[in-house]
């Protein structure tokens, strides 16, 4: 668990006394299920091990948060404490589980009570594997570029086109997939109108759904690209109205996107947690390197940028959690906590010196997990791009 400041924040009022008791309990696990965690970068291996991991957290009672729970819908603030703490401890643990909640968030959020009652209850106890498949070739950041077709055909949908950058792809049981069911709607500048997308489920061995390559990254995890070729479902698997999927996407984005920024303080408080243990151990010119001042200075600029961005990241889940809008916020969140992370970990890695680069070493490892995560649900350059809009929508200078 983060040390120091990010303990004392939890006394603060964005948390109730579950929330900490939450934290505590998450940490002592990933005290005894997750230390000296070897990181497999045999994709075999990665596979095997992100399974198992999401088996034990559901033993362990954790996927439940993946859910919304019966009468108080997600709990954002929950989200975001537990990928943080996964984070500091294990990338890959937290990945498992975020990728839980972000794969089924659109059946949580808009699916019908079949779909809800034959999904969730499997992904909360581990038994099914979810993921999220909204990226194309053509269309990251702007998801209403997407391409992927889905026919009506009756009381079924042909699915036609591909998905790429799909995090569990290869090993998920199903995927929420956003496709269009009416034709791409251009503006006089030439972008595209959001309309005209819906969004389905697919299970993994539907006929006409296939992993057309594996993708290999520098923090290794599930990711692949889906291709899709004359791939039915039932009318039955779409989730929400037709031409409602791009508004759903928002949706889910928005309850997730705050857990990356809970994701990248993990990763941020672990790479200051080292470099302070670094620094008190390490001689140099005949005193320790915490004794030079060039060395303080950059550890209460690290500090100092986690924690700001912790209060953003929690403000924007707490007003989640009350329901109020808070797409601004999170964009904000979102960007501060990422960003500042990346910041944080070179840091680390130059006060580690030589080791710093060294495979392995916590600063190395977590330079790589760090640098996705600026991209990741949104890419830092869109996040800025949402808080201007919002704030001409809203009259401020």
């Amino acid at each position: 668990m983060p040390t120091g400041t990010s303990r004392r924040f939890l006394d603060l009022p964005f948390f109730e006394p579950r929330h900490r008791e939450l934290v505590q309990r998450l940490d002592a696990w990933a005290q005894e299920h997750l230390a000296g965690a070897q990181h497999p970068h045999d994709r075999a291996a990665v596979d095997a091990r992100c399974r198992a991991l999401v088996g034990a957290l559901a033993a362990a009672g954790f996927t439940r948060f993946s859910v919304p729970q019966e009468g108080v819908g997600f709990d954002v603030r929950a989200l975001a404490l537990i990928r943080e703490t996964l984070a500091w401890h294990d990338g890959l643990a937290d990945f498992a589980f975020a990728m839980q909640g972000l794969g089924s968030g659109p059946i949580s959020l808009a699916g019908s009570p079949g779909l809800r009652q034959r999904y969730l209850p499997e992904v909360v106890a581990g038994r099914r594997i979810a993921a999220f498949a909204i990226s194309e070739p053509e269309a990251g950041s702007d998801v209403a570029a997407l391409s992927c077709r889905a026919r009506r055909d009756g009381d079924e949908y042909v699915l036609d086109g591909r998905k790429t950058w799909i995090s569990n792809g290869g090993i998920a049981d199903f995927y929420c997939v956003f496709a269009r069911t009416a034709p791409a709607e251009l503006r006089a500048d030439g972008s595209s109108v959001a309309r005209g997308i819906s969004a389905f489920v697919v299970d993994a061995g539907t006929p006409g759904l296939s992993i057309a390559e594996r993708i290999d990254v520098s923090a290794p995890h599930p990711l692949a690209t889906l291709a899709f070729d004359n791939c039915r479902i039932g009318s039955s698997q779409r989730i929400g109205a037709e031409g409602e999927g791009f508004k759903l996407a928002m949706r889910t984005l928005d309850v997730f996107r705050t857990s990356v920024a809970g994701a990248a303080l993990g990763f941020g408080a672990r790479a200051l947690d080292a470099a302070l243990a670094h620094v008190r151990d390490r001689r140099i010119f005949g005193r320790t390197l915490a004794d030079l001042q060039l060395t303080q200075a950059a550890l209460a600029e690290m500090a100092t940028e986690l924690d700001a961005a912790r209060l953003q990241t929690y403000r924007a889940a707490w007003l989640r959690d009350k329901g109020e809008p808070v797409t601004q916020e999170v964009a904000m969140a979102k960007m501060a906590a990422t960003e500042g992370a990346q910041r944080v970990i070179d840091r680390a890695v130059q006060l580690f010196g030589g080791r710093g680069v060294v495979y392995g070493e916590v600063p190395e490892r977590l330079y790589r997990e760090i640098r996705a995560l600026r991209i990741y649900e949104g890419a830092t350059e869109v996040q800025k791009l949402i808080i201007a809009r919002e704030l001409l929508a809203a009259g401020v200078a």
